[in-house]
């Protein structure tokens, strides 16, 4: 009999575990988690924040989900160590836990900025359900908040401002809103946004120090710039760091994550890895990427326990990612990578309708959609078809795009 150890009950964990029951009906399966409630909806957290959601949609699973399956769940436990010679997973209670099968997925930890007084009381990070819980109730009372951190996950703290009527600063360190994937074409539609929710961008600015009262409680954020923005909430988003120190000792390759294969599998043999921590290589891009997006780390869970279970190199994956926002009145999304390329097109359709491509030797590696989403599923199938069409992007770029107008597949 098989057994299998999951580290992390999110969702890479969780749909491995279900997949391995699946592929090895009579298997032990043992999912370990630090979180203190099983499986839930990141996606979804940020509503509750917002004060637009109760807690029951948001939960997935309940501990009879994994009772039914026959799946041992261990809830408050910290891992403190592996050892991968002798199959062997250590507990901070002392337990030791074997595997024959190990799946790392403990995803990350937001990064604490590097400033003065970031760990004061009203200063918030978003990642848990618990997270979101605090972050409710702190906005809830807050009449004005600072957000730092421009990218996908920032957005949702001036979502949470805007919705709890709190006057908001949103303070970026660049000219424009995620700049790395958007001009300032497309950040000035996102920026508008914004500010019909109540929350204004201050670009070049960024956090320099917070201040606090005698209590400990934050009072203001001051920029590089000498700028001092009051406030009684901070959210702050400026990355993860990767649940990586239990690993120490181990001959798994990691930096900046777990680097694995096209098939979740780590540097060391009977040991995977999937969801947000992993640096997997990307079939489709042809080197190693990271993705956050809660449809890929399901079907890396999912690939990871295909393989587990099969004990052999069975199935690639293959995954074109998309994130999407919805805080605004147009929707967003973004695919692919689309940060990465080393050429772009793109085209600004009405004052909430803009389209940009990414392309990496030829083909379309990402993009992101603002306005008119309906493009992506063609975008995707060019990305999976691995087509070289950077001398198309007229036909790309038209409102509705017809992929028969383009040139025939070239030759790979």
């Amino acid at each position: 009999m098989t057994e299998y150890v999951i580290i992390g009950d999110g969702i890479s964990g969780s749909s491995a575990a279900e997949t391995l029951r699946e592929e090895d009906p009579e298997s032990e399966i043992t999912v370990i988690t630090d979180e203190g409630e099983p499986l839930y909806n990141r996606i979804l957290i940020k509503e509750h924040a917002k004060g637009k959601l109760p807690e029951a949609p948001i939960s997935i699973h309940d501990e009879a989900w994994y009772e039914e399956r026959d799946i041992d769940l261990s809830l408050d436990t910290h891992v403190t160590s592996v050892d991968t010679d002798a199959h062997v997973v250590h507990t901070h209670e002392g337990e030791e836990i074997g595997y024959d099968k190990l799946l790392v997925a403990t995803g990350g930890t937001p990064t604490q900025l590097p400033v003065e007084n970031s760990d004061a009381d009203g200063i918030h990070h978003f990642w848990t359900f618990q997270d979101a819980r605090a972050i409710r109730e702190s906005a809830e009372a807050a009449d004005k908040g600072v957000v730092v951190g421009a990218g996908l996950l920032g957005i949702d703290f001036a979502a949470v401002c805007g919705s709890q009527d709190v006057e908001g600063k949103y303070l970026m360190r660049g000219d424009c809103w995620w700049r790395y994937a958007l001009s300032e074409d497309g950040a000035e539609i996102v920026h508008d946004g914004l500010r019909e929710m109540g929350v204004e961008p201050v670009l070049n600015s960024g956090v320099d120090r917070f201040e606090t009262d005698d209590d400990g409680c934050v009072t203001a954020a001051v920029d590089p710039n000498g700028e001092r923005y009051g406030c009684d909430f901070a959210g702050v988003a400026i990355g993860l760091s990767f649940n990586t120190e239990f690993l120490r000792g181990t001959d798994i390759e990691r930096d900046d994550g777990i680097f694995v294969d096209e098939y979740m599998q780590t540097t060391v043999e009977d040991v995977y890895a999937a969801g947000d921590i992993t640096r997997f290589h990307d079939v489709l891009l042809g080197e190693r990427a990271q993705n956050g997006s809660w449809g890929s780390a399901k079907e890396q869970g999912r690939v990871a326990a295909v393989n587990m279970a099969a004990d052999d190199e069975t199935e690639v994956f293959e995954w074109v990612s998309s994130y999407s926002i919805t805080h605004f009145e147009f929707p967003f999304l973004s695919f692919g990578h689309p940060t990465l390329g080393d050429e772009h097109a793109e085209r600004k359709y009405s004052d909430t309708e803009w389209r940009r491509i990414a392309f990496k030797d030829g083909k379309i590696i990402g993009g992101v959609l603002i306005g008119d989403l309906s493009p992506q599923s063609k975008f995707k199938q060019l990305m999976r078809e691995q087509r070289e069409v950077t001398d198309q992007t007229e036909v790309l770029l038209e409102q509705s795009v017809d992929l028969d107008e383009l040139a025939p597949t070239q030759e790979k």
